[in-house]
């Protein structure tokens, strides 16, 4: 039945419903936090890469570790919301604007 309900899914919001469950669910819960992890990790390398930085670069202006911003472009460990500030704005120079949905 599940391998049924992807293969008829009609968007995306269907093929996720289909393959975790509806939002609230744990399994897609779980699902959502690793992709919104993913998409900040996505976005910090892309930013550091478009400041010509080096992962060490950056560490050293926000006072922090190279091995911390490795691990955080590879989505291995959370970010406080300070420290995602720290280092979009005085590190990277980008300003940081959250949404809630």
């Amino acid at each position: 039945m599940k391998k049924e309900n992807i293969q008829n899914a009609k968007n995306f919001d269907e093929l996720l419903d289909a393959k975790y469950g509806k939002v609230g669910n744990e399994k897609r819960d779980e699902f959502e936090e690793k992709a919104q992890y993913f998409v900040i990790s996505t976005m910090l390398k892309e930013a550091r890469k478009e400041a010509n930085m080096t992962q060490e670069q950056l560490a050293e202006k926000i006072g922090t570790k190279k091995s911390y911003i490795s691990r955080l472009e590879n989505g291995k460990c959370d970010i406080q919301l300070s420290t995602l500030y720290r280092i979009f704005e005085v590190g990277l120079g980008k300003r940081v604007n959250l949404v809630f949905g």
